[in-house]
This record gives structure tokens, C-alpha cells and sequence, in this order.
């Protein structure tokens, strides 16, 4: 069984967060650590550790996720000019929060979306 992340305690209110968007699904909120004048996390409410982890029950709550993200870039006013949707699976990923959670990043250009590595 997976356990309790730092997300299920803003999910329930338990610890500070700037939470944007929230219902029986997802819940929105800005990254803490933004690495774009706009970076936003988009999380289902219900824990799904890795993308490796999701179900078939899951995919109302992913799609959620999805038109949750365009409403915000909407409403952020970044829509126009383009953001980028992150979802990182595991360590080489980079992911930290075993929680998955899709990033809305944008508000400047981003450049290429991986560096080469030499």
C-alpha cells in the first residue's frame, strides 16, 4: 500500500497551500519551489504513487487533471502564448513526491523541453 504524502495534507487542508482550484477529483496549487512565473500542480485527490501506478478507475480523475490545466493556463493568461504540461514517473524522471502530479509551467518562453547531454 502506498503511503501518505505531503499532498494528501494539502488535499485535506491539514498544511498551508495556495490552493487554486479543488473538487471531488483533483486539486490545484502553486509549486512552492516555481521554476516559472506561472508553475502550478495539478493532483488527483486519491493517491496514485506512479504513472505506473494508474488504473482504469483513475482515468476520470486524469482527464480531470487535463481540463483543470487548460482552465488555469486560461485564467493565468498564459494559454495564448503556451505552457508546458510535466508529468515525471520515478527516480530518473526526477520525480521527488511519489504522488503523481502534473506541473503547469509557463508566463516565458521555456526553450527546448530536454538539454542534450554530451
Amino acid at each position: 500500500m502506498a503511503e501518505e504524502t505531503i499532498f494528501s495534507k494539502i488535499i485535506r487542508r491539514e498544511i498551508p497551500a495556495d490552493i487554486l482550484f479543488q473538487d471531488e477529483l483533483v486539486t490545484a496549487f502553486r509549486d512552492i519551489s516555481a521554476q516559472a512565473p506561472t508553475h502550478i500542480l495539478i493532483i488527483p485527490n486519491h493517491l496514485i504513487p506512479t504513472i505506473n501506478d494508474i488504473k482504469a478507475s483513475d482515468e476520470k480523475a486524469l482527464g480531470r487533471m487535463m481540463s483543470v490545466a487548460a482552465k488555469l493556463a486560461r485564467e493565468e493568461g498564459i494559454a495564448e502564448d503556451g505552457y508546458r504540461l510535466i508529468l515525471n514517473c520515478n527516480e530518473h524522471a526526477g520525480q521527488e513526491v511519489f504522488h503523481i502530479h502534473m506541473h503547469l509551467v509557463g508566463g516565458h518562453s521555456l526553450g527546448p523541453m530536454l538539454s542534450k547531454k554530451r
